[in-house]
């Protein structure tokens, strides 16, 4: 059973609406009012509430949170018990969400967990609770709301870390400026990887059972690329080109001076290319250009190695959209990197570490842009509202939250009983 399928048990059993603190108090005690409210989500945004709840409903029970003195309602849908919880209180009661998003917030910041604690209370374990909570909703289904949003063309990559003093490595995907699959695995093989990347088509297959990308970007890893096929026979795995110029300028930047030069200038000539037969043939130029002159072999080599998989390099070209390049996780992974640094890499058990990095992905996919990034796209605040195009609510946590109603997925509890 996936790891994130025992999460899913009873974590989809709780629907989180966009409740106003005022109408919900108003309303809760009042059960044709709030029938009436509840009747109104359903119509309005459907996909917050399982597929069997336009079929009708029954109230069953209620009880007053201890923790935050709220009245919380359980509903019956389709024989299986499920509560109605407001936007306005974070999950398990542990807080309220106007309180709690502006300590979250600086975690998108990899601020440590004694920031939060300091400047608005508690203690730093209860924020880091708090954070890896998170972690347990689908991030496919609370980031992609709608099923023809899921992302057609990814950029896979892979992060070596540590847990408990030992070697580990972060699958990651990226996709549309969103991280909506990370995994934490032991390590780098292929076994490894591919029940890590499994995590991202579980849950996309939970939003559209028939899903498959087209492309998938990658640093040309051969484990993480066979763990890819694998998962998807169907996709094409495409090259990142500089990840070629990478490996050359790193080799031969400083000792090799104007020969480098020359040749990361006809690199990036080839790059330009419009068309795959055009790219083709100024790769062939090239590297005929490189065999004539007798380049150094750290630059040769690289050249040669490049001809050789010129066809996973141009299948891009078949797919308007796929990315050639891999910019767009590593600008991620540089907060992932600074995030796992600042926090001392993972502690504890491989659990404790998926949620804390799947809670990471969560704010990083929610929280507002910067001002410049929020102006540029028509006040669209985050990675997520520019993915689905619109937002629940105009807090990021609310929106968060509700996004994750249901857990984020879209089946029905494994165990019902």
């Amino acid at each position: 059973m996936n790891k994130n399928k025992k999460a899913a048990t009873r974590q989809n059993r709780r629907i989180c609406l966009p409740f106003p603190q005022e109408t919900y108090n108003e309303t809760v005690s009042d059960a044709p009012q709030f029938r009436l409210y509840i009747d109104g989500m359903i119509s309005q945004c459907p996909e917050l509430s399982p597929p069997e709840a336009g079929d009708g409903w029954r109230a069953k029970d209620s009880h007053i949170s201890k923790k935050q003195d709220v009245m919380i309602r359980r509903t019956e849908i389709a024989g299986i018990a499920r509560t109605v919880r407001p936007s306005f209180v974070m999950p398990y009661m542990t807080g309220m969400t106007d309180d709690a998003e502006k300590a979250l917030i600086l975690r998108r910041f990899s601020v440590p967990f004694r920031a939060p604690a300091y400047v608005f209370g508690r203690d730093p374990m209860h924020w880091q609770r708090m954070e890896q909570s998170l972690g347990r909703n689908s991030i496919v289904g609370t980031t992609v709301r709608e099923a023809e949003s899921l992302p057609g063309h990814l950029v896979a990559d892979e992060k070596h870390t540590r847990i408990g003093g030992g070697k580990a490595c972060v699958a990651t995907t990226v996709a549309e400026g969103c991280v909506p699959g990370v995994s934490v695995t032991v390590s780098a093989g292929e076994d490894a990887l591919k029940e890590a990347c499994a995590v991202y088509k579980d849950e996309a297959r939970d939003v559209t059972p028939d899903y498959s990308p087209e492309t998938v970007n990658t640093d040309g890893w051969k484990a993480a690329m066979n763990a890819w096929k694998s998962l998807f026979p169907s996709v094409t795995l495409i090259l990142c080109f500089p990840h070629v110029f990478i490996s050359i300028r790193d080799r031969a930047k400083k000792k090799f001076g104007e020969i480098y030069d020359e040749a990361a200038e006809k690199l990036w000539d080839c790059y330009d290319a419009v068309t795959r037969a055009s790219f083709s043939q100024r790769v062939g130029r090239f590297s005929e250009w490189a065999e004539k002159i007798s380049l150094p072999s750290v630059i040769a080599d690289k050249i040669g190695k490049m001809r050789g998989n010129i066809a996973a390099f141009g299948a891009a070209y078949a797919f308007p959209g796929a990315h050639r390049t891999s910019s767009m996780p590593d600008r991620l992974m540089r907060r992932m990197d600074r995030h796992l640094f600042d926090m001392q890499y993972f502690h504890g058990f491989m659990s404790s570490a998926e949620l804390c990095i799947r809670g990471w992905a969560l704010i990083l996919n929610f929280a507002p842009s910067n001002p410049h990034t929020v102006k540029k796209y028509d006040g669209l605040q985050s990675p997520a509202e520019r993915l689905d195009g619109f937002s629940y609510h105009e807090n990021w946590l609310h929106n968060l939250l509700i996004s994750a109603s249901s857990g984020g997925f879209r089946g029905p509890p494994l165990n019902p009983l």
